[in-house]
């Protein structure tokens, strides 16, 4: 034990001594100081760039030769330089499949979870004339094609967990195909960004997400892989395309496309056959400011001028979701037998009404007849109901208002009862 210690005491010194050499040899002088400092570093790096020079020579004369050594260090020589070649074609590869599948590697890690991140935040959007999809881009604000809401003052949005909201307020932009639609509750876990620019690589993956069919077709969104192929901008046009080759489907119009990692780079507008264009997000978000309300459509309705048009304003009303509107065009009598919780609750499903006649009823002054559908949201799918009957009304403060009903649903009409 005593010998190893006074082992250790030997080496200490030794290195001590040498560390209080190098230091007298680096301060004494005093005036060589700056001189040396200078040196010493260049010196040392160039006496250790030498060495490893002449190490890696020795180890390259020493793979060339050792191969010819023998048989054995041939045959084991020859296995290693075929794992090597395997290992970098397999590099290769790997580097082809991730820029193919992903953009490029970078992007690998990222894309993990952004197909169920899409999927829930992106919603549906139904209008009375046409469906398509939509997505937040603000906590409150909700992005869609202009084309998806055209004609129709209060489109219904339906979220991934199936609740139905209705926009407060509609801007729009109908050359670029654009519309925000204004809810009174906020999603933040919802936003999708708009990015301030875009970019890809050559054929970079890009996956669309929408409701192929609308209501039609229930489940979750639709997520739909394809590659980027140009942009595209048209001369008269406020706005830039992403051209793609995925196919999109009808009711897809305004949902988002975006990159592997889930950033929004477009907004889904034009499919034709296998070819699609999206609008792009930074064209998008630089038109959102400037969106007004003045090509939306607005609701006209007056019940005051009688019983068929304040039925019609009755059912516009629900059509809206405009429920205090429409629970104020209940008469005093018809408002013994209810209040607004009761009432609004047999309406809670409605996406859409459509009044398809409304007239006066035979020779009465104070009775309209009334045919209409609805469109209903229950358990994930659309159910579409018909109805018609007769709507007696009073006059109170000058308005028409609902009395008593006789109302029927029809089971399966025949084309012609649309008409007649």
């Amino acid at each position: 034990m005593g010998i190893f210690v006074d082992s250790i005491k030997k080496r200490f010194k030794k290195i001590t001594s040498s560390i209080e050499i190098y230091f007298k040899k680096l301060l004494f002088p005093v005036y060589l100081v700056p001189l040396k400092l200078l040196t010493y570093p260049v010196y040392y790096l160039l006496k250790f760039a030498i060495r490893l020079l002449l190490a890696i020579l020795g180890l390259i004369i020493d793979c060339v030769v050792y191969p010819f050594k023998s048989l054995k260090n041939f045959l084991k020589s020859l296995i290693i330089v075929i794992v090597s070649l395997y290992l970098v074609a397999s590099l290769f590869v790997i580097s082809d499949y991730l820029t193919k599948q992903y953009g490029w590697w970078g992007k690998f890690l990222c894309a993990i979870g952004t197909k169920g991140k899409l999927q829930n935040s992106v919603v549906r959007v139904v209008g009375g004339y046409s469906e398509g999809s939509g997505f937040f881009i603000d906590n409150n604000q909700i992005l869609t094609n202009f084309h998806v809401i055209a004609d129709e003052p209060s489109p219904k949005i339906i979220l991934p967990d199936g609740k139905l909201l209705t926009p407060i307020k509609i801007l729009g932009d109908n050359e670029a195909d654009l519309a925000v639609l204004f809810v009174d509750s906020e999603y933040p876990n919802m936003v999708l960004p708009l990015p301030d620019k875009i970019g890809f690589y050559e054929e970079e993956p890009l996956v669309s997400v929408g409701y192929p069919l609308g209501t039609d077709l229930s489940g979750k969104a639709t997520v739909m892989r394809g590659n980027f192929v140009d942009f595209r901008r048209p001369k008269t046009s406020p706005i830039g395309y992403i051209q793609t080759n995925i196919s999109l489907v009808q009711g897809m119009s305004g949902g988002p496309i975006a990159d592997q990692c889930g950033q929004v780079v477009g907004i889904n507008t034009i499919s034709l056959a296998g070819l699609s264009l999206f609008i792009t997000g930074s064209d998008a978000k630089t038109l959102v400011p400037k969106m007004t309300d003045q090509e939306i459509k607005k609701i006209e309705v007056d019940p005051s001028l009688s019983p068929e048009e304040a039925v019609r304003a009755y059912y516009t009303y629900l059509k809206a979701r405009r429920m205090k509107d429409g629970f104020d065009l209940l008469s005093q009598e018809y408002l013994q037998k209810t209040n607004f919780e009761e009432w609004t609750n047999r309406f809670r499903d409605i996406l859409d009404v459509d009044v398809i006649k409304s007239e006066r009823f035979e020779n009465t002054t104070d009775t309209a007849f009334v045919k209409f559908s609805t469109k209903n949201w229950v358990d994930g799918e659309a159910e579409l109901h018909y109805y018609e009957g007769t709507w007696k009304t009073v006059k109170e403060d000058g308005v028409y208002k609902m009395l008593r009903s006789k109302i029927k649903e029809v089971e399966n009409p025949e084309w012609g009862w649309f008409y007649e």
